[in-house]
């Protein structure tokens, strides 16, 4: 898939842009200043595949909290900050890799021009986070909430850090609309050349909140725009990485762990798909190299699936026929649930083993 080309930005080793894979990211949402719940937290995300992790400082007791998080965290630290350019600042004597600053509540040139320079001294990048649902009150009454508001929102911001000599820039256009996220992204690709950090904010939790991300983000990495994605959910974070992953294993960008191929199920269906691929991805959620599985109900288009994946099992009248690598392995019972998943999770152990 082509991908339009931007400047590379590097937080904390971790290189976004350019040529470099997309990469993901998530946010804690746990109180900054319980250190011990946060870095738990951050340990979760990262066991899940997250390469960056950004934390909430809202205070100076969050922002206190930095040095620890930073010096103990396993990935690169983003400080998330609204309001106060003095919070901006403690988190750069903290040592965090990177600001995420919204132009929509800090606006001083002044504050903007000083955060810049104390930022380049330290080579952290800089995050310009557009959100609709806080843009600057100029910009709302003239352009009201529409993608060109966001798009000239993230322009003023950069043009203040341009005048600085700062260009380690990231940016992300976000709306809870997903036509406004898409839209707002593009006409900003066409603009410039900075690295897009893509989401639909405020997606919602479980089945909407997926859906949402999954046609918003999908669409645009389509188009080869943008080059990190956090997924934003109501609820876990560690879920919000599985289903970063998910999006890109679709579109074949990245892969990760196990890749499902299951059935809808009908009326021709011999064996419990659902519940053996529910049990499976729970097991297997550690797996980081990518392995296929297919679980298919029957010999329709089970066979063809199961002869191109890594382990495949296929519904029959007597059984799941196990297929390893493309070769019949046998007919494994399904009337013990448990004992077909103990068989499957072991071939699928087998060949990811094979495939580091």
């Amino acid at each position: 898939m082509k991908r339009d080309r931007s400047i590379v930005v590097d937080v904390g080793g971790v290189k976004i842009g350019g040529d470099n894979p997309v990469v993901v990211q998530s946010m804690t949402n746990t109180p900054t200043e319980e250190v011990e719940a946060t870095l738990d937290q951050v340990e979760r995300l990262v066991e899940r595949g997250c390469e960056l992790v950004r934390v909430a400082v809202p205070d100076s007791e969050a922002g206190e909290a930095l040095p620890e998080i930073v010096d103990r965290s396993p990935v690169p630290i983003i400080a998330d900050i609204h309001y106060s350019p003095d919070l901006a600042f403690m988190a750069l004597e903290a040592g965090v890799d990177k600001l995420r600053l919204n132009p929509g509540n800090i606006t001083d040139p002044e504050a903007i021009g000083d955060i810049a320079r104390e930022a380049s001294a330290r080579l952290v990048p800089i995050r310009v986070g557009v959100n609709s649902g806080s843009l600057g009150k100029d910009i709302l009454e003239r352009y009201g909430r529409t993608p060109e508001a966001m798009v000239l929102s993230a322009e003023k911001e950069i043009e203040l850090l341009e005048n600085q000599g700062f260009d380690q820039i990231v940016v992300s256009l976000k709306s809870s609309e997903v036509n406004r996220t898409i839209e707002a992204n593009e006409i900003f690709s066409r603009r410039y050349d900075y690295p897009l950090h893509l989401g639909v904010t405020e997606a919602g939790g479980g089945r909407i909140g997926v859906v949402k991300s999954a046609i918003g983000i999908g669409i645009l990495l389509q188009e080869g725009i943008g080059d990190t994605i956090r997924v934003s959910l109501t609820g876990d974070p560690a879920e919000e990485v599985v289903v970063a992953y998910d999006i890109l294993k679709s579109l074949g960008i990245r892969n990760r762990g196990v890749d499902f191929v299951s059935c809808p199920t009908c009326g021709r269906t011999e064996i419990d798909v659902g519940t053996i691929g529910r049990e499976l991805e729970q097991r297997l959620a550690d797996l980081e190299d990518p392995v296929r599985v297919s679980l298919m109900g029957c010999s329709v288009n089970g066979i063809g699936e199961a002869d191109s994946s890594d382990v495949g099992l296929v519904g029959t009248a007597g059984g799941g026929v196990l297929y390893v690598e493309g070769e019949q392995k046998g007919l494994i019972s399904t009337s013990d649930i448990e004992t077909v998943v103990n068989r499957m999770e072991e071939e699928i152990r087998s060949c990811n083993e094979k495939g580091e």
